[in-house]
């Protein structure tokens, strides 16, 4: 009796071993409907599948947060920044890119251009003039640095872009022996 359990576990293990190593190696896996609207997933559809669906597994949709820090993508995600500008805002919508560009702080850009877009803006926002940022739910309306500084602070966002390792520096030619000038004897 014992030996029946011994081997009914080791069957349930191998078992479990060959359906995880047979899924690890397939590459691709279809799902498909036949003519009768039967769904199929197998790793070849057939021939006369009037649907084929190619899945994909073990891969994650791109966020947009690949190469930023735990500590930046918390911001983002709990308090995201928006930057609005119009086309003739010069200078102080050019200080506000550069401020955020400084910190590193990810943010969308969007361009006030119809009229329509303004009064929902301003509906919104309850601003009249850009340039404007909202961090979450907050608005601050006019670019004054210490101002915005402050509220990316409150939201999280570190201080100071990521430090990022130099570029290795490209080695330079070797000068030819002849181009070097001969010592003086």
């Amino acid at each position: 009796m014992r030996l029946h359990f011994i081997l009914a576990r080791h069957l349930i293990v191998a078992g479990t071993l060959a359906a995880l190593l047979g899924s690890a190696q397939a590459g691709e896996l279809y799902r498909w409907v036949d003519k009768s609207g039967k769904v199929h997933y197998s790793d070849t559809p057939a021939p006369d599948a009037a649907e084929v669906e190619k899945k994909k597994f073990g891969t994650s949709p791109a966020t947009g947060n690949e190469g930023l820090s735990f500590e930046m993508r918390r911001a983002k995600q709990h308090f995201p920044v928006t930057l609005y500008v119009t086309d003739n805002c010069t200078d102080p919508c050019k200080q506000a890119r550069d401020l955020l560009t400084q910190r590193g702080v990810p943010y969308s850009e969007k361009n006030l251009a119809s009229q329509e877009e303004i009064d929902a803006f301003k509906r919104t926002s309850g601003a009249d003039a850009v340039p404007v940022m909202s961090v979450g739910r907050n608005w601050l309306k006019g670019f004054q640095a210490v101002q915005w500084q402050n509220e990316l602070d409150a939201a999280g966002y570190p201080k100071a872009a990521p430090r990022r390792p130099p570029a290795p520096a490209k080695p330079s030619a070797a000068k030819p022996e002849a181009d070097k000038p001969a010592a003086a004897k």
